[in-house]
């Protein structure tokens, strides 16, 4: 059976990379399945890509906002269509449940509709002049080629953060997909295509980050940068913009914790727990993989969790029945191995899972037992590491002063939650937590399009996708003035009496 190959797309044209070298894309619930051979593109590439973006650039900025808006509303419109067929192909290529793959399509519908309206706003402001017969206004002005580089956790969602708001401000695009999750971008981009967006406005090039992410982050007519990945590379991707001033936005990583007060619906708490700390396998930056519980349900609230964890279905995603797919790769399924280790040599006490499933249903997969750590002290690696995998520490605090302090003793600063019924509880913690995002009797992961996203320290360097802050990101402000007094007026010196 003949493997699919699929292009990159630049300046309206499905091409190979100019090498000629590919990569495949395996299933990582069964890596004897490829799911398709991609381009292993390079610098070449890139420059090609940029090149086409810059030419399309002049006219797309010059397309009126609600002409662009309505482009992205047929490839919303699309995406409805193509729901289901997409959701399958991403998780033939993540991993990740059904149930999830859809979620991360909707969440890919649901920018469409978001920026499809912002097309008849982008407002900007008018004010009054200091001066008579002066007028004075902002308006808001596309910064020009955006290169975008995205994660493999959510392979459409998150190009669709980025794609969408720079469309309509009237960008155009360089976008590279992580290695293992190109299909699902590619799936996006073609939607885009075959709703209308003219040649050159979006360049998709597959490959590796270390030639082609660097290649657009360290390109001289690349204006802006947006990177979603760990917080190692993302300091590279920005020291590298920062040499010829992009904008820059940087989404990283995170370790973030759940609250559980003696107060706390401790029902609704573990179901909470359970799909933070074990949904997308742990494979989120919003992943809880810290639970933080007052001692005076730290037992009972432990025990539960470790009877549920143990008796989640794990396996192929494709299965309706399954409620957590493999890792995406070996490189993950080692790195939750290693950590599980270390916390045996800190002291933890493992209390379920920390192997790899080895069955002959799982054994060609990289699935990763959902493991959960009792007895775990703040200062340890795996308290403060971000493992992205299904390893779940729990620690008790005193009181929410003591469990504030707990989360907030970590390098990141993403998302958080508390489960509380008091209410100055709930106020307490929204005011001191140092978190993007704060969920007040909700798990920390559920983020809405029409919100900013983002985090804290570690997490980012204080940009947000989503809502509002992805305009602010992909637009530059212009102040106008028009001066109607046919003379010379001097600000702050010909004052009128």
């Amino acid at each position: 059976m003949s493997r699919k190959i699929y292009q990159n797309l630049i300046d309206g044209e499905w091409v190979d990379s100019e090498s000629g070298n590919t990569f495949e894309n395996l299933n990582p619930a069964d890596t004897r399945e490829v799911i398709g051979t991609f381009q292993r593109s390079g610098r070449g590439d890139v420059e090609r890509a940029v090149e086409a973006a810059k030419r399309a650039f002049h006219r797309w900025r010059l397309t009126p906002a609600p002409r662009r808006a309505e482009i992205l509303l047929r490839a919303t419109q699309l995406l409805e269509a193509r729901k289901e067929e997409y959701a399958r192909d991403m998780t033939r290529e993540m991993g990740k449940v059904l149930q999830e793959t859809r979620g991360d399509v909707q969440e890919a519908i649901d920018t469409g509709y978001y920026f499809a309206g912002e097309g008849r706003r982008l407002f900007g402001a008018t004010t009054p002049s200091e001066l008579p017969n002066k007028f004075a206004m902002t308006v808001r002005a596309p910064l020009g080629v955006c290169g975008m580089i995205t994660p493999w956790n959510f392979p459409m969602a998150i190009p669709s953060w980025k794609l969408f708001p720079a469309l309509v401000c009237g960008n155009t695009c360089v976008i590279k997909p992580a290695e293992d999750t190109p299909l699902s971008c590619t799936n996006l981009v073609r939607t885009l295509v075959d709703a209308g967006v003219p040649r050159g406005v979006v360049n998709l090039v597959t490959g590796p980050g270390s030639e082609v992410g660097t290649a657009i982050t360290s390109h001289p007519d690349v204006r802006a940068v947006s990177f979603t990945g760990s917080t190692e590379v993302g300091r590279k991707v920005g020291e590298a913009a920062a040499g010829s001033f992009k904008h820059c936005s940087l989404e990283m990583g995170g370790k973030n914790p759940i609250i559980i007060l003696d107060d706390a619906n401790l029902d609704l708490a573990l179901d909470g727990a359970l799909w933070a700390g074990f949904g997308t396998s742990g494979q989120r930056c919003t992943a809880a993989s810290r639970i933080i519980v007052q001692k005076g349900v730290y037992a009972e609230f432990l025990g539960r969790l470790v009877e549920r964890a143990g008796t989640l279905r794990v396996g192929n995603g494709l299965d309706e029945s399954t409620e957590m797919g493999p890792q995406i790769n070996r490189q993950q399924v080692e790195t939750s191995a290693r950590y599980v280790e270390v916390g045996r040599k800190e002291g933890a006490k493992m209390l379920c899972g920390g192997e790899r499933f080895g069955d002959d249903a799982r054994r060609h997969g990289w699935f990763f037992q959902p493991t959960v750590f009792g007895e775990v002290e703040r200062g340890m690696r795996i308290a403060q590491e971000e493992i992205f995998g299904p390893v779940v520490s729990v620690m008790a605090c005193n009181d929410l002063d003591d469990a504030v302090a707990i989360a907030n003793d970590v390098v990141y600063g993403l998302s958080s939650s508390i489960y509380t019924r008091d209410v100055n509880h709930a106020f307490r913690a929204m005011r001191d937590l140092h978190a993007g995002i704060t969920y007040v009797n909700a798990p920390t992961i559920g983020a809405e399009v029409h919100l900013p996203f983002g985090g804290t320290k570690a997490t980012g360097n204080g940009h947000r996708e989503g809502g509002m802050g992805a305009i602010e990101f992909y637009t530059e402000w212009k102040t106008l003035y028009i001066d109607y007094s046919d003379r010379l007026q001097r600000a702050q010196i010909d004052r009128p009496e």
